[in-house]
């Protein structure tokens, strides 16, 4: 499932957009703290513009509301969609994450280190850990140790998948001969991360065709940077070499995001019929 139509080029960071992404990026923007669901043939037109077909789209959503993160509402032989407290939550992590800096200023030199060791009996559990905690910014030091560079508490997560009896934590800093950037490079694939930053670089810098029309362009901008930032760990400037493309890729889509508000809204107010939903 991948987002393209007139105009949306076929670069590598396109082709990993997928309509879960696209919906999320949408939602986020034009949904997220308005109280309103939003029609479903809107959504089918946002996505048609990005490439998704109809089909692929109504999968989507049925897929996205048999997980809790939509929720149908019935207006006569209209069908809306509102977010359900569980997307809600999880739309205000990912604006939080938009507004953040991606690199992590004035660091304290100290570590968070989680060590855990969950019984092969609970594997799901081990995979699900694995994948909330890169979310949450931490990269595999060694096995069943996991580190980050902020003082990130992920006990509600523990207690989610209860596992806290089966995890410790711990705040460190590197000493003798241990080189924190070394750390960064063992626990990270930085070269990965940094090819991604220079192609979203490249893509939106006017090196490859993007969508025509401002919200179709603003949805595919979020979706791509969320892709991207959701990789990356936040990492110390000290540890980051010096030419980090991560910097001007922030700048640059943050330009492009504010350029894009007005537009995209006021095209999102013709595209996207709502309705309001009680509180």
């Amino acid at each position: 499932m991948v987002a393209g139509g007139a105009g949306a080029g076929d670069g590598a960071a396109e082709r990993a957009v997928s309509a879960q992404t696209l919906i999320f990026a949408l939602f986020g923007d034009q949904v997220l703290g308005r109280e309103v669901a939003v029609a479903t043939g809107g959504v089918i037109t946002v996505l048609g513009r990005l490439g998704v077909g109809e089909h692929a789209t109504r999968a989507t959503i049925a897929r996205m509301s048999g997980r809790g993160l939509l929720r149908p509402v019935r207006r006569g032989r209209q069908v809306f969609l509102a977010l359900t407290p569980r997307a809600d939550a999880v739309l205000r992590d990912g604006r939080h994450r938009l507004e953040a800096d991606i690199v992590l200023g004035d660091w304290d030199g100290r570590w968070t280190l989680l060590a855990f060791s969950v019984p092969e009996s609970r594997r799901a559990d081990r995979h699900a850990l694995r994948t909330r905690l890169s979310w949450r910014g931490f990269g595999p030091l060694r096995s069943g140790l996991w580190v980050s560079p902020a003082d990130t508490d992920v006990s509600r997560e523990l207690g989610e998948l209860d596992l806290l009896e089966h995890c410790e934590v711990f705040r460190a800093e590197a000493a003798l001969w241990t080189d924190p950037a070394r750390i960064v490079r063992e626990a990270w694939d930085l070269p990965v991360l940094a090819a991604g930053y220079r192609r979203f670089l490249q893509r939106w810098s006017g090196g490859c065709p993007v969508p025509s029309d401002a919200l179709s362009r603003r949805t595919l901008l979020t979706a791509e940077w969320l892709l991207l930032i959701r990789q990356d760990p936040r990492l110390p400037g000290t540890v980051l070499p010096a030419d980090w493309p991560g910097v001007p890729a922030q700048d640059l889509f943050r330009a492009l995001h504010r350029q894009l508000a007005a537009p995209a809204r006021e095209l999102a107010e013709d595209v996207l019929a709502t309705v309001a939903i009680p509180q």
